[in-house]
């Protein structure tokens, strides 16, 4: 079983095609159903972070998840209505998530999931990761954090691995992290550093 993260699919969402390389709704709703599947397998889990519709019916939210593989999960986010989160997830939506992953290699990965992206979370002294949404790829990634969404990782869900490796390969540190960096003379906090 691999765990993969994605956010801000937003099916349905005829006015994000102004920033998003599909014609028509129905081939952006299309081509990422596809790309889902493409990597998700059946006994694969899925965390979406939220913004998984924006306008679309009851009927069109029930059969889109419908199509997609996997085990799904949902960390709702601001355009998440009802009909989103009345369907069939493996738990019920929640605001906010602290999970332990396994990475291909073995390796368990603490992480803090959200729809938004924060300056600051639980456990990021202690090495935890946040993964979240809703920006688009507008904001760029940390050796801690990064955005998940579709539009930072070609329109596919990233799985625990990939995640972490782009983490791992990004020298900058969450702001917090490098201000007490900075005022206790370039020292990392040694519960920040992981393995």
């Amino acid at each position: 079983m691999t765990i993969f993260f994605t956010a801000d699919t937003h099916f349905g969402h005829a006015g994000l095609l102004r920033s998003r390389p599909f014609g028509t709704i129905a081939e952006h709703d299309d081509a990422l159903v596809e790309r889902w599947n493409a990597r998700v397998g059946r006994d694969d889990e899925v965390w979406h972070l939220g913004d998984f519709t924006c306008g679309a019916s009851r009927e069109r939210c029930a059969a889109l998840f419908a199509r997609l593989a996997g085990t799904k999960r949902l960390v709702s986010g601001n355009h998440d209505s009802n009909r989103v989160l009345d369907l069939p997830w493996a738990e019920p939506p929640m605001h906010h998530a602290r999970i332990v992953a396994s990475t291909g290699s073995g390796a368990t990965e603490r992480l803090y999931l959200s729809h938004y992206p924060m300056r600051s979370w639980p456990g990021l002294f202690r090495g935890v990761r946040h993964l979240f949404g809703h920006t688009h790829a507008t904001l760029a990634g940390t050796s801690l954090s990064s955005d998940v969404g579709v539009d930072a990782w070609d329109f596919t869900p990233a799985s625990i691995d990939e995640l972490v490796a782009r983490q791992d390969a990004t020298a900058e540190l969450p702001e917090e992290l490098a201000l007490w960096s900075a005022r206790s003379g370039g020292q990392t906090p040694r519960s920040a550093m992981r393995r």
